[in-house]
């Protein structure tokens, strides 16, 4: 039970693991944020398009509900459905941007960090090939036989 418990002990504090539970819980805070966009921004836009107060005007009432009845209403919820697709559409933007921000800046740091290593190579003198060694350890036997 022990090397259970170690090994759950062992994946929990894997970095992947750690990552991953601050994705969730930033991509929670994300989805409030892009929630209130639609609700207060875009939505509000759409109404003022549509004369309406919001998307869900665009419901349409199939059957009327009655109460006293016990009849429920049937409603065909085209607003309610439109409003999911453009809370979906603004998410997928969002993040979209945000990738592609990450992306360029990762691009821009690589391609400093690349011409750092490329000006650093240049600055250090070329040192001598395998052929070039091997010569002066010849002429230097040459000099030592030749004055022994």
């Amino acid at each position: 039970m022990k090397k259970f418990f170690d090994e759950f002990k062992e994946f929990i504090s894997r970095g992947n693991v750690m990552d991953m539970a601050v994705g969730v819980i930033v991509g929670g805070a994300f989805g409030a944020i892009t929630s209130s966009l639609v609700t207060n921004v875009v939505t509000p836009l759409l109404a003022a398009l549509f004369q309406s107060p919001n998307t869900d005007a665009l419901n349409i009432t199939l059957r009327e509900g009655d109460a006293a009845a016990g009849v429920e209403p049937i409603v065909l919820g085209l607003g309610t459905f439109l409003g999911a697709i453009i809370n979906f559409l603004v998410i997928a933007l969002v993040l979209f941007s945000v990738i592609k921000a990450m992306n360029k800046a990762k691009e821009l740091a690589d391609r400093a960090r690349k011409k750092k290593q490329e000006e650093e190579a240049a600055a250090e003198p070329p040192k001598p090939t395998t052929e070039e060694l091997l010569g002066e350890i010849l002429e230097e036997l040459k000099k030592k036989n030749g004055a022994a």
